[in-house]
């Protein structure tokens, strides 16, 4: 026998000498052994990127071409710009911004993208004669400078005699300025008419807004060509009237902000604060200070003079207050301290809570008007085209 071996029979020995003289113990059933864990197969897992099963559908947006009036002409053009400028401008193509767009539209062009304008050619012919006036050139002088051949072989005179949209208009001076003798001298900075497209959106709005923000089409000629086309019209139309934030409780007030000015309701309503904190009898036409075109003057208008009778009470200087007059057409106009001093001193006195928003008091002036209206009427206006708008849409 090996070593091995004989080790392993030892071994052997003692183990069955141990069981012989161990004690008896009870037997006990081996514990449970835990569940199998079920296997999902792998054609149950979910697929990335797959639909979830029975999740609500994302509705696609609204689009113009839902709401326009029936019977319009190219109706799937005008949608189609009017949802690209929405799209570009970030803004939600809901069935009330849809709305307030179209009403505006509806208001001021009645569908035209290059709308006629009633006495044109003699709108046109009286401002040229006011500045020939103004530069003691003789209107025998002015006449024979007319006569002379346009660009598109006819002479300047029946040019201005055929007028009879924006457009044209627009191109006009445009001949003018290049070709006359006395176009730079006469006509320089003038163009009477100063909006223009289907919005009648203001050219000096579309430059600025240019330069805050990219065109969404390639460019063809001036921001005046564009804004004078459906497209730059609509776009730069769109932006006017809804790319700013303003918390009114009805749109009306944004329609009268089209036609006066950012925040003109806002400013409206405060112009009304003041008078009634200081018992003084203020126009509540929005603006705060004076300007010359878009630039605050330096002397202080009836509205600022009211708020330096309020110095003491709104602890602030003369010079505080004109800072944050400066920002009238801003949304953080509302967090100065002068806006959020003035409304409780003027509750206070007036004994009443008093609105935050009100139609401005604005006689509307322009060589296309020939009738006396104002900022209200054109709200109103506006408004009942857009009730209208939301009925189609229910």
């Amino acid at each position: 026998m090996t070593c091995f071996s004989r080790h392993a029979a030892a071994l052997l020995a003692v183990l069955a000498l141990s069981a012989c003289q161990s004690p008896p113990y009870p037997s006990r059933p081996s514990p449970a052994l835990p569940p199998a864990p079920v296997q999902t197969p792998v054609t149950d897992l979910p697929v990335i990127g797959a639909p979830v099963v029975n999740a609500p559908p994302t509705p696609a947006p609204l689009s113009a071409a839902e709401l326009l009036p029936p019977g319009m002409t190219d109706r799937s053009g005008w949608a189609g710009d009017i949802d690209t400028a929405f799209d570009r401008l970030a803004i939600a193509r809901s069935a009330d911004n849809l709305c307030a767009a179209i009403a505006v539209i509806e208001q001021e062009s009645s569908w035209q993208a290059d709308p006629v304008v009633p006495g044109l050619p003699r709108i046109v012919r009286q401002e040229i004669d006011r500045r020939a006036e103004r530069f003691s050139i003789p209107r025998l002088v002015v006449d024979a400078a007319l006569e002379k051949t346009s660009p598109d072989g006819r002479s300047y005179a029946r040019r201005i005699a055929a007028l009879r949209t924006e457009k044209q208009m627009n191109q006009l001076f445009e001949d003018m300025l290049s070709e006359l003798p006395l176009g730079n001298t006469l006509l320089a900075g003038l163009n009477p008419i100063r909006t223009g497209g289907p919005m009648q959106v203001s050219v000096a709005f579309a430059e600025e807004h240019l330069r805050q923000r990219s065109y969404p089409y390639p460019r063809t000629g001036t921001v005046r060509h564009e804004v004078f086309t459906r497209r730059g019209g609509l776009y730069f139309g769109i932006a006017n009237l809804l790319d700013y934030p303003a918390d009114y409780p009805h749109p009306r007030f944004r329609f009268a902000d089209f036609n006066a000015g950012r925040y003109s309701s806002r400013n409206a309503a405060f112009q009304h604060a003041i008078a009634r904190a200081t018992g003084r009898k203020l126009a509540p036409d929005g603006d705060l200070l004076r300007y010359r075109g878009d630039t605050p003057r330096d002397d202080v208008s009836a509205t600022e003079a009211a708020l330096r009778t309020l110095a003491g009470p709104l602890q602030l200087s003369a010079r505080q207050i004109r800072n944050d007059l400066l920002r009238e057409k801003s949304a953080d106009f509302n967090r100065t301290r002068l806006y959020q001093r003035l409304w409780p001193l003027a509750e206070r006195r007036a004994g009443r809570a008093l609105p935050r928003q009100q139609m401005p008091d604005i006689l509307l002036q322009s060589p296309k008007i020939q009738r006396k209206l104002t900022t209200a009427w054109f709200a109103r206006r506006v408004e009942g085209r857009y009730d209208r708008c939301l009925a189609r849409a229910r």
